[in-house]
């Protein structure tokens, strides 16, 4: 059974850090590509960074470029994103995903919710000014 399971989450002041983890089991890890995305309250779920397998690629909304690293243990199993200089807006329920995604395509679908076949429970991470 596929699980994923996220860490990390808290609440921070602006300009505060923090890095999420997601340990994932149950299914061949490194064939995967790993994301993480972010739903606010009355808001769409957001693509925000994601890893190709043996961190062959990345990609990053441009919202976090600058901010937000994302990186993985494939001993371990598990993808993080580091947070740095965090800002109000940023406040979402951050979700771990993981799914095999097209290499011709990437870059387009890393992004996108729906290239993805499994998720985590989410972890909150608030910011306040």
């Amino acid at each position: 059974q596929v699980q994923l399971v996220e860490s990390g989450g808290g609440s921070v002041q602006a300009g505060g850090s923090l890095r999420l983890s997601c340990a994932a089991s149950g299914y061949t890890y490194s064939s995967n590509t790993m994301g993480w995305f972010r739903q606010a309250p009355g808001k769409e779920r957001e693509g925000v960074a994601a890893i190709r397998p043996f961190g062959t690629g990345k990609y990053y909304a441009d919202s976090v470029k600058g901010r937000f690293t994302i990186s993985q243990d494939n001993a371990k199993n598990t993808v993080y994103l580091q947070m740095n200089s965090l800002k109000p807006d940023d406040t979402a329920m951050y979700y771990c995903a993981a799914g095999v995604l097209s290499l011709g395509t990437w870059y387009n679908r890393a992004g996108h919710p729906g290239s993805y076949n499994y998720w985590g429970q989410g972890t909150q991470v608030t910011v306040s000014s």
